[in-house]
């Protein structure tokens, strides 16, 4: 009988601390728990910016509109944003998301803007280098680069995307329709260099006239080889 007295003494205090670590681990859920539901969605994107980087961008949500989906129970109603983001130096990228909560649907859009920001290659870090013309649907958008001091004389959409992506000095011109999910993703093909080209053809030496609807976008390096002679920077600041 002693025996079993001195073991059941022996381990009450591991019994007590086990329940104790349980409970803790419980707590410490709980909280993260409440933590998820007050702060960002838990299944959104890693961004590979810190959140000082991540609060010096330019965040601008474009496009907020109401997303219905038609199932066999009924209709399912979501809050669906574009969000354009940039720093104002030559990156920018765009992310669309769609939650039944605007604001996770926000957060989810600005997450997948920032992870599929690319460099747009400008003139003197202000301009485009040459002009440029593309057609998606039945958008059209010409692009022409303009002086120093001469600003943005834009549609609104291509304003705001400009902007982030640092570019102070251009014309554009919208033809045709001017839905602006339309135009924000036809000027991203336009700006972006991994697009390709939209004039190459059909892949096997064909001239392809369906995919001939303009060129894509041109850095130095291709117009210094189609000129024959290099560029010089005029500007000396």
């Amino acid at each position: 009988m002693n025996r079993l007295a001195n073991e059941s003494t022996s381990r009450s205090p591991d019994a007590e601390d086990g329940k104790e670590v349980g409970a803790k681990q419980e707590g410490e859920e709980d909280e993260e728990s409440l933590e998820r539901e007050d702060g960002e969605d838990e299944h959104a994107p890693i961004l590979p910016l810190s959140r000082r980087e991540l609060e010096r961008l330019h965040r601008f949500p474009l496009i907020t509109r109401r997303v219905t989906q038609q199932t066999g129970k009924g209709k399912i109603h979501r809050r669906g944003v574009l969000v354009v983001v940039g720093n104002g130096d030559g990156l920018v990228g765009y992310g669309e998301a769609k939650h039944d909560d605007p604001t996770r649907a926000t957060n989810r859009a600005f997450a997948m803007a920032v992870r599929s920001m690319d460099y747009v290659d400008r003139f003197e870090n202000r301009t485009i280098w040459t002009e440029m013309s593309s057609k998606l649907g039945a958008t059209r958008i010409i692009l022409r680069p303009r002086p120093v001091g001469f600003g943005l004389h834009c549609n609104p959409n291509i304003h705001q995307v400009l902007k982030a992506a640092g570019i102070k000095d251009i014309s554009a011109k919208v033809w045709g329709s001017r839905n602006p999910l339309n135009v924000i993703k036809l000027l991203f093909r336009m700006l972006h260099a991994g697009n390709a080209p939209l004039a190459m053809g059909n892949g096997i030496g064909g001239p392809g006239r369906k995919l001939d609807k303009g060129s894509g976008v041109r850095g130095k390096q291709e117009i210094e080889r189609e000129r024959g002679r290099k560029l010089l920077n005029l500007r000396t600041q």
